[in-house]
């Protein structure tokens, strides 16, 4: 019973010993893991794209927010209608990579408007004479190219007669700035369109109509 009990205590130092060598023998690996709220159709996703032209941006509009879309649920799966290179649809896993995990959802106050799936089913297809057209990289009103928060104003106006926020002419942005400044000579030259009227995610964003809906600031990460 003694040699038993003996036998018996030294298989338990063994497995502890090699439990211990294992670990410290072989790499570990974290497994980083999205925190993604419960989202609805017709949701805002905020989001900082790194780069000079979302420094610029931020810069213009005092605000960190500088990339915008919608999130709707496609076949079972949530997608970002979203203007970057061509108005696309993005799977929502890739719309959070690209903002490096951070982002906040914004959704429409009860009192604005009831989504009900008439509504969502206007503001989804409110996209399609938009999907496949070029970013409008000088921000201009038209419907021949599109940025991404006039994309998202857009759909609401036409969809459900909602004006999230009223567009602001350039000349009224921030735009003292050296990065500012260059980007607005790179891309206008010297004949700027100070009177264009433009919405940015940052006044979307402000918008009173809009309730916080959740978001990640972090990515988790489990050992």
């Amino acid at each position: 019973m003694k040699l038993r009990t003996i036998l018996i205590a030294n298989l338990v130092v063994l497995a502890g010993v090699v439990a211990v060598a294992g670990r410290n023998s072989f790499p570990s690996f974290s497994q980083k893991k999205t925190v993604v709220p419960a989202l609805r159709d017709g949701d805002i996703l905020f989001q900082s794209m790194g780069g000079g032209k979302s420094d610029a941006i931020a810069l213009a509009t005092k605000c960190k927010w500088t990339h915008v879309g919608i999130a709707f649920l496609e076949a079972g799966q949530w997608t970002v209608f979203e203007a970057v290179g061509p108005v696309k649809k993005t799977p929502l896993d890739e719309w959070i990579d690209q903002g490096d995990g951070h982002y906040i959802v914004k959704r429409l106050d009860a009192t604005a408007a009831t989504m009900e799936p008439d509504a969502i089913n206007k503001l989804r297809d409110s996209a399609t004479p938009y999907l496949g057209k070029a970013y409008d990289w000088q921000f201009m009103w038209s419907d021949e190219k599109i940025y991404c928060s006039e994309l998202v104003w857009k759909m609401y106006e036409e969809a459900l007669d909602l004006r999230l926020c009223e567009p602001k002419a350039l000349k009224d942005w921030n735009l003292d700035s050296d990065l500012v400044q260059r980007t607005m000579k790179e891309r206008y030259g010297s004949a700027m369109p100070l009177d264009e009227p433009m919405v940015a995610p940052a006044t979307l964003f402000d918008c009173p109509m809009l309730d916080h809906g959740g978001g990640a600031l972090n990515r988790l990460a489990w050992a």
